[in-house]
């Protein structure tokens, strides 16, 4: 009897041992990685497709402004002239924007600007049944900068010609011959400032476009 007790004493304690064991295993171990967290969701991801849809209209709208004043520059300065009689109705002043070469550019860029928008929109409306296509935004990120390029290098050249069609300059002789010619010159001042209301447009779009990029 006394060896039973003794066997069953000794049974239990090692049972104790190893729970103890097993107990303090349990503690010093390193706690469960935390369950993975679910970071895009279907309403983050139903937000952002709606927010791309909503710059890609957006574009539609720039692109149609852009259009609208390019085409009325280039109407306004491919279409003004003023004639001035002299002495006699067969010796006559006639200004014409293909009079000088700036006018020419200027008319010429803003025809390319209004055709590329011609161009450009089935890639807007690309843009918006397929928010998330990258290549079309690409492309139309790198040729609206080529029209900002564009059409500014053509405004700013018109408006320097125009300045001193308007002021004159006594160094160079350059005569202020808006006086004789106002309505040549006040046209050619409106088909300026569309222009630059153009590029204005441009520039929008090319930022538009990044946003709509960067957005995720």
């Amino acid at each position: 009897m006394e060896s039973k007790k003794s066997d069953e004493a000794a049974i239990s304690s090692d049972a104790k041992a190893n729970y103890d064991a097993k107990g303090k295993a349990v503690e010093g171990a390193p706690p469960p990685p935390p369950p993975p967290v679910v970071v895009t969701t279907k309403a983050t991801k139903i937000r952002n497709i709606r927010g791309k849809k909503g710059l890609a209209i957006i574009d539609i709208v720039l692109r149609l402004g852009a259009g609208s004043a390019a085409l009325a520059a280039a109407y306004i300065a491919g279409n003004t002239e003023q004639i001035l009689p002299f002495f006699t109705q067969f010796f006559q002043f006639h200004a014409q924007y293909n009079d000088l070469p700036t006018f020419t550019f200027f008319v010429a860029a803003n025809a390319v600007a209004v055709g590329y928008i011609a161009f450009s929109l089935p890639f807007s409306i690309v843009c918006i049944v397929r928010p998330h296509a990258i290549g079309p935004r690409l492309l139309l990120v790198f040729l609206d900068t080529v029209m900002v390029a564009l059409v500014m290098s053509a405004a700013g050249a018109s408006s320097a010609i125009v300045y001193l069609a308007h002021n004159g300059n006594l160094n160079s002789n350059w005569l202020a011959i808006c006086m004789q010619y106002n309505d040549f010159c006040q046209a050619l001042s409106g088909a300026l400032v569309a222009s630059f209301v153009a590029a204005v447009f441009f520039i929008l779009l090319v930022v538009n476009s990044t946003f709509a990029l960067k957005r995720k």
